[in-house]
């Protein structure tokens, strides 16, 4: 089969190379729609559901809420465990599926689940699913302080995010939720006194039903006349503080005893039990989360174009500084990744024009680099796989151009002793034969060669969980790397050789692999004459190198610099 694939590559040779340029350029119109990140995203499929429970302590928490709730998700298609965490007032369950389940058929199970068992849970409580996000899934923070000279208290700061900043920053696209640290939610307090309410004979529910009861407009429909429609309505919403101390809870001997004859009506906040604060000074937090599966980078960056619009919106006095955005993260990681690519690119092209000795078939072999990255590049979009430290990171291309280099070698082998037998240049029809005979005698090692190298790669794809999460990607790229290397050498590689290797072919070593192998023949020779202490030596490097290794710490992603986060949250007793 390889022998018919390679004749019919030289035979319909400017095919094949237009068939390649088309998927180069599938790769770079590809490459446009690449996730980016920094690191494999290794959360697994998981439902979080919260429910709030004032007053109850944790004990009371597990026994009315997460116990119910947890055991009614027990029987869940591709669940594989459930967890829980009760704490005072809050209770928290996390619903775990297997890898590959569908994240909305997991939310929908659970859904259903949970309308049944609200029936059984204590009045006033209401579970509620967590955000469609994952541990990855924080990739903006800023803050809202006041600038120099302001006075704006927390509770100003807190409205301008929940009334201004969070509802336009939840319209960008791929976010999903947008929490606030810190600052006062702005409440309206009634604070009765005891024994006003005694003196009146009231209750603290006689207040609350007059203050529900007188804060909702009522419509009485409408009048017809002469064809127009009026409509009648009475609105009777609480607009101000004002309001509240004007509404009548009950009448004592014909005199209404109104809010403000038994209780004080100011402005207030809830208890809360967190703030934030930066350079000293409290602030207003807010964090961004992306959608499951979306560009991080693309999320991140949208999300501080936003928050640049947003800033001609806000107060005057009010600071919206960013403090944290994961796209310098990628950025990082991505240079990193750049550099040590075209490093690598650059090193490889060096050496096959120091060994191969013609610039033509050097640039056809390094040709192959790329042509195999993008074809990677649409396999990886295709596919879902992100570009990160993992994916781009493990690609070599002394691999890739394996294959490739045995062919083209041996096919310059071939041109240069055909060449010095007859003493011309082969035409065209003679080339094309003298490079299938060659490639066809190197093609079994070549191929054997590149096979060899993924089957080391395969069992990467028996992992599972985190470590499946973690290094499915780089098996994966490297795979398909390696395969576009060899479609590439059995195809490309022999129809550029014939056509664009037309000129006089050495059939001698250059001058570098001469000296190569003089100073290899030497140093063979020593060894071979020395080979105890050469074995003892290395064995001994080895243990070093081992031990060194040992204490060697690792890191998957770069540091950020200090000033790209200067953020100091704190926790306060309620």
């Amino acid at each position: 089969m390889l022998n018919h694939i390679i004749s019919f590559s030289l035979a319909q040779r400017w095919v094949v190379l237009a068939v390649a340029a088309a998927i180069g350029g599938l790769g770079i119109y590809n490459f446009n729609f690449l996730a980016i990140d920094a690191v494999p995203d290794i959360t697994n499929v998981q439902v979080q559901i919260n429910t709030s429970a004032a007053g109850y302590s944790p004990l009371e928490s597990e026994q009315r809420i997460t116990f119910p709730v947890e055991t009614a998700m027990a029987g869940l298609p591709n669940l594989e465990y459930t967890r829980s965490i009760s704490r005072y007032g809050l209770s928290q369950v996390t619903v775990i599926f297997k890898d590959g389940t569908d994240i909305y058929l997991a939310r929908q199970l659970v859904n259903e689940r949970l309308s049944e068992v609200k029936t059984r849970l204590p009045a006033g409580t209401e579970p509620m699913m967590g955000p469609i996000s994952t541990g990855l899934g924080e990739i903006f923070m800023y803050s809202i302080t006041n600038a120099e000279g302001a006075v704006h208290d927390p509770m100003m700061l807190r409205t301008v995010q929940d009334w201004i900043v969070r509802p336009q920053l939840r319209q960008t696209p791929g976010v999903v939720e947008v929490n606030t640290i810190g600052g006062y939610l702005k409440q309206y307090h009634v604070l009765p006194y005891p024994d006003k309410l005694i003196a009146y004979d009231l209750t603290l529910q006689d207040v609350m039903s007059a203050l529900v009861n007188n804060n909702l407009n009522t419509g009485a429909g409408y009048i017809e006349r002469y064809g127009a429609q009026y409509l009648i309505r009475s609105p009777g919403q609480i607009t101000s503080i004002a309001d509240i101390k004007k509404i009548t809870v009950a009448k004592r001997n014909g005199v209404p005893v109104t809010v403000e004859d038994i209780a004080d009506v100011k402005l207030g906040s809830e208890l809360r039990t967190g703030a934030a604060t930066q350079n000293g000074r409290e602030v207003v937090l807010g964090t961004v989360f992306m959608l499951i599966g979306e560009n991080s980078r693309s999320v991140a960056r949208a999300a501080a174009e936003k928050l640049e619009s947003i800033k001609s919106s806000i107060p005057e006095g009010v600071v919206l500084n960013a403090l944290y955005d994961r796209t310098s993260l990628v950025d990082k990681t991505i240079e990193t990744v750049k550099t040590n690519l075209v490093e690598g690119a650059l090193l490889v092209i060096a050496v096959l024009l120091l060994l191969l000795g013609n610039w033509r078939a050097a640039l056809l072999t390094s040709a192959v680099i790329p042509l195999a990255m993008l074809m990677t590049i649409t396999g990886m979009v295709e596919s879902d796989v992100s570009g990160n430290l993992m994916s781009l990171g493990a690609l070599d291309f002394g691999l890739i151009v394996d294959g490739a280099v045995i062919i083209v070698e041996n096919c310059l082998r071939h041109l240069g002793m055909y060449q010095k037998m007859h003493g011309s240049v082969p035409a065209l029809n003679e080339r094309l034969r003298i490079v299938r005979e060659a490639t066809i005698e190197v093609i079994r090692p070549s191929v054997f060669g590149v096979i060899i190298i993924l089957i080391v790669y395969i069992p990467i794809f028996a992992l599972s969980g985190v470590e499946g999460k973690m290094f499915h990607p780089m098996a994966f790229t490297v795979v398909t790397a390696l395969l576009s290397a060899l479609i590439l050498s059995v195809t490309v590689v022999p129809a550029s050789i014939a056509l664009f290797v037309n000129g006089r072919v050495s059939e001698e070593p250059n001058r570098f692999m001469r000296w190569a192998s003089k100073n290899y023949t030497v140093a063979l020779t020593f060894v071979m004459s020395h080979r105890w202490p050469v074995v003892i030596t290395a064995i001994a490097l080895i243990i070093l190198s081992s031990l060194q290794a040992s204490r060697l710490g690792t890191e998957f992603v770069p540091n950020l610099d200090e000033g790209d986060i200067a953020l100091h949250a704190m926790r306060i007793p309620s």
